[in-house]
């Protein structure tokens, strides 16, 4: 029993050291034109991950249903284990430009934009799901990138969505 233990406990101690530790970010980029997205402490670049974004990914977002991705700057505000995706941080979009320029249009601006895993049943796809750009206009990464992300970005921290 004692050796089954410490076998267990060195094969922990093993994984973990292999484990890579980030530190907490305080910036978010997402660079659409290259499907990444960035975490920064301060100017210190932490990681970058690769992402899908909505389905007619180019420009700004400017309506609800139009499968583009918002350009600007915004806030994490609020996170979800979502019953449609492993786990989600909501974006602070709509702005208040963004809802005074839809209502010059005489549009919606919709809303409901957030980083993602993968939808239920399709973790299995892992990466190939950046081969294309598939969601509404949310940034998509896999479940164990957002689980990653989730750890390391709080609410509020601000997130740059560059052309």
């Amino acid at each position: 029993m004692q050796k089954l233990f410490i076998f267990l406990l060195t094969i922990f101690i093993a994984l973990n050291l292999n484990a890579e530790v980030l530190e907490k970010a305080n910036k978010v980029v997402v660079l659409k034109s290259e499907r990444k997205l960035q975490l920064f402490e301060d100017e210190k670049l932490l990681k970058t991950y690769s992402i899908s974004l909505g389905f007619s990914p180019e420009g700004h977002k400017v309506q609800e249903g139009d499968g583009k991705t918002p350009e600007g700057n915004y806030l994490i505000d609020a996170r979800y284990k979502s019953k449609r995706f492993h786990r989600a941080l909501h974006i602070s979009y709509p702005n208040e430009k963004d809802i005074l320029n839809a209502k010059k249009l005489g549009v919606s601006p919709g809303g409901d934009i957030m980083i993602h895993g993968l939808k239920k049943g399709m973790s299995w796809t892992g990466f190939f799901h950046t081969l294309f750009d598939w969601t509404n206009g949310c940034i998509a990464v896999t479940n164990s990138e957002i689980e990653e992300i989730w750890e390391v970005v709080p609410n509020n921290t601000l997130i740059i969505i560059k052309p």
